[in-house]
């Protein structure tokens, strides 16, 4: 390491971790070689932090903070105060007497620190806190320019400027203000300026063309008149036409009397969409359409339109329109629709053409845009008061931050919780610490997988607010026994809030040795009970077969006479004999192994337990040595830069199992505990601990000897083939006396 600063490191998790004891070693944070940083980087989301904190410190934005941006972070808190030793505090109260006056930005920061108190009444304050930096409502409640850039109506003296902002606003809509109040920036001063001027000039092309508007004032009424009844219209000339061409079309274009069968059982309206469908008139050949008498009567108000408003100024009272008359009626509004479909400005419209044409007759544009460079002029002064809240957040968080970092001090010191700790989930009798929210238990899984923990992920949903939740617990501690897709438990968050959990996946792994050296029993007893359940559902399943085979037999008539049972077979017997002589030859040589053990005996059954139990047991502790914290927290978009174990010791305070409490009492009567054995049983279990023992001190060496032999032989003599005898035993010579 490039760097004259003296670090100091402690060691938990099987590796070294920076200790950040002052200000100073916050400050020299850049100079620590990060391969001895446990992260390199974490997300922004997921944590038990505050939220605008980190995303004030990704300055790139990316959801991600790297070493470089906590760095950057730390370097501004600490030259913005006196003492960088005030960022070890982690409070939300910064003294004003603590801000670095030395420094441009730091008396910048205090000077907009005093605004804040000043705004918010409190001139006397000797101390800013996070409540009074972050509400800006309350800040600039009373400011009318802030250096946002934007404009309130109120923040103008005049009211008619105060008008043409309002109008603006009802226009094109508002931003708001620093202050919470509805206003303009630039942009939407120009965009209106701009709209209401092609507005303007839109209604010039008319003003100076008449034939846009052949009626003048009522050529808007009129074509809209004109649009309804177009299509109408042109179906009742076109039917005319037919009926020229060919008068046998006639009758067929005209309702026939079965089209009206229809509506004989109905009661009509004159709107009605169905009579709507039929012509305006009876169709006849080179027939005008009649203005007044014989109209359909789902038109006769639109019809009536058109007579007063069109027919009657072109054509001066004509009751009925010819086919030409409605050609000039059609080129008359053309102009006019023309012009209305190349519209502009059409957003300004609502304020009229008379407050439009005021507004940019005015200088209201100069005006605003004034008021608004104004305000600008103001940015770097009130920039710094949210400079000030982010002062006031590093003051807080910082530290915090730096060391679940650079190392994972809280989280192996277990004096507060890590920030990446979600809460505590309650489970089958124990309570784990080591609890992650996540996003995509599949995809979560496939890297923490590889972190050697057993793991179980878990759906939390809270039933008031209908909040729901994912996360990963770490298990361990304990035994898996009971542990299984849907079980339920009970987590409860950072604030205090319960959740109901529900296991929905489990990444099975050793959880202890404890555990490894009772699992080759748990498993043969299990097989056992499998196996008797299996023979107990075969024989079930026959002797069901066999009552229903005999239900059908007596059915069917009277049963056969029963067979003679078989005779034993002599092999059979002879069989069995060589088996229990086998057995028998196996237990007399366990019985003289055993008595040849003497005071060794107890060492005989330790290693029978440990040929069992121990390569579960090593093949355990091989898997516990590697459990490991990174890939758990890689996979929640960590870039974890160390080995950060989960040895056994840990991995018991992470995971609690339930104790009773210290001084407690406890009734050992148990009403419903099975039927108690007979005392013969426990007198029988003391003899034989009471032999053990005395064969293990040699009590019983000289009986066994002298016994031993005239056992052996009583069995061989009588497991000799006949006709052979056993040999005499071979007498031994006498002693020698001792000297």
């Amino acid at each position: 390491m490039d760097s004259n600063h003296t670090w100091k490191f402690f060691r938990a998790g099987g590796f070294d971790q920076v200790r950040l004891d002052s200000g100073a070693d916050l400050m020299a944070l850049d100079k620590l070689d990060q391969k001895l940083w446990v992260a390199l980087a974490c997300p922004t989301t997921g944590l038990e932090f505050d939220a605008k904190t980190l995303a004030l410190i990704d300055t790139d934005k990316d959801g991600r903070i790297r070493a470089p941006e906590l760095i950057s972070a730390v370097k501004w808190a600490g030259a913005c105060l006196k003492n960088p030793d005030d960022l070890l505090k982690g409070t939300s109260e910064v003294p004003l007497s603590a801000f670095n006056e030395s420094t441009p930005e730091g008396k910048q920061l205090l000077a907009s620190a005093r605004q804040i108190l000043a705004n918010l009444g409190k001139e006397d304050a000797t101390s800013i806190t996070l409540e009074d930096a972050s509400d800006t409502e309350k800040i600039f409640v009373n400011t009318h320019f802030n250096g946002d850039g934007i404009l309130p109506a109120d923040s103008a003296e005049d009211p008619a400027i105060q008008a043409a902002i309002n109008n603006l606003i009802d226009c094109l809509g508002s931003e708001t203000d620093l202050s919470g109040k509805p206003g303009v920036n630039q942009e939407k001063v120009d965009q209106f300026f701009v709209e209401a001027q092609a507005y303007s000039d839109w209604w010039k092309q008319a003003e100076t063309e008449p034939t846009i508007l052949p009626l003048g004032t009522a050529t808007e009424a009129a074509a809209a008149t004109f649009k309804t009844l177009k299509a109408k219209v042109d179906d009742y000339f076109t039917r005319c036409r037919l009926a020229a061409f060919d008068p046998r079309a006639a009758n067929t274009l005209n309702p026939e009397e079965k089209d009206y069968l229809h509506f004989a059982s109905k009661e009509l309206k004159a709107d009605s969409t169905e009579i709507a469908l039929f012509p305006l008139a009876q169709v006849g050949a080179g027939k005008p359409l009649p203005l007044r008498e014989g109209l359909n009567p789902a038109w006769a108000e639109a019809m009536a339109k058109l007579e007063t408003e069109i027919v009657s100024p072109l054509f001066q009272g004509k009751t009925f329109l010819t086919e030409s008359d409605w050609t000039t009626v059609t080129a008359t509004f053309a102009p006019y629709q023309a012009w209305t479909a190349a519209k502009e400005g059409a957003i300004v419209e609502k304020l009229g053409l008379e407050r439009v044409r005021e507004i940019l007759g005015g200088n209201f544009k100069e005006t605003i845009t004034a008021l608004i460079d104004r305000d600008k002029s103001l940015e770097p002064e009130f920039s710094a008061i949210s400079e000030v809240e982010r002062l006031v957040r590093y003051h807080r968080d910082l530290f915090k931050l730096s060391n679940n970092f650079t190392s994972f001090r809280d989280f192996y010191l277990r004096k507060d919780k890590a920030i990446f700790q979600a809460g505590t989930l309650y489970l089958d009798q124990r309570s784990c610490e080591l609890c992650l929210t996540i996003e995509d238990a599949g995809k979560h899984g496939i890297m923490a997988g590889l972190s050697g923990a057993y793991l179980a992920y878990c759906d939390l949903t809270r039933k008031g607010s209908g909040e729901k939740m994912q996360i990963v617990a770490a298990i361990t501690n304990g035994d898996s026994d009971n542990l299984m897709v849907g079980r339920n438990g009970i987590f409860y968050d950072r604030n205090g809030r319960d959740w109901d959990a529900t296991i929905t996946k489990l990444i099975q792994n050793p959880i202890s040795i404890r555990q490894a050296f009772w699992s080759p029993y748990k498993k043969a007893a299990r097989m056992i009970q499998e196996q008797i359940a299996k023979r107990a559902a075969t024989a079930d399943q026959a002797a069901t077969t066999k009552l229903v085979k005999m239900e059908e037999a007596v059915a069917k008539g009277p049963a056969p006479e029963p067979q003679a049972p078989k005779k034993f077979d002599p092999g059979l017997i002879a069989a069995l004999g060589v088996g229990a002589a086998g057995v028998g030859g196996i237990v007399g040589g366990l019985l003289t192994g055993f008595l040849n053990l003497k005071g060794l005996m107890p060492l005989g059954i330790l290693a029978i337990i440990l040929l069992i139990s121990g390569p579960a047991m090593i093949l355990a502790w091989l898997k516990l040595r590697k459990r490991n914290l990174g890939p758990i927290l890689d996979a929640n978009g960590w870039a974890v830069n160390a080995k950060a174990k989960i040895n056994v010791p840990f991995g018991a305070s992470l995971t609690r199992i339930a104790v009773l409490p210290p001084g407690s009492q406890r009734k050992m009567t148990d009403p419903y505990a099975a039927k108690k054995r007979p005392w013969g049983w426990y007198f029988v279990i003391l003899i034989i601990i009471l032999l053990a023992l005395g064969w293990t001190f040699g009590k019983f060496d000289r009986v066994l000897s002298s016994l031993s032999p005239k056992i052996t032989s009583s069995w061989v003599i009588h497991h000799q083939p006949p006709g052979h005898e056993a040999a005499p035993p071979e007498s031994k010579p006498p002693a020698e006396p001792k000297s």
